[in-house]
């Protein structure tokens, strides 16, 4: 359990540290990201979660 909130304080920090340092271009992420279609975000997401599953996974076992 102690992982998993820290992990997610981890994300808390990382996300925090975007919109203290580049507030503009969070602006325009969230705007490119309202333009795409919903099965773009999707796959997006998707691959997001494969790259966290990945680092996970390495950090385990390395």
């Amino acid at each position: 359990m102690s992982d998993f909130l820290t992990a997610l304080g981890l994300v808390a920090v990382i996300e925090g540290l975007v919109l203290v340092l580049a507030p503009s271009r969070f602006e325009e992420i969230i705007r490119a990201l309202g333009a795409m279609s919903i099965d773009k975000r999707r796959l997006l997401g998707l691959i997001f979660v494969a790259i966290g599953f990945v680092i996970i996974w390495a950090v385990k076992t390395l």
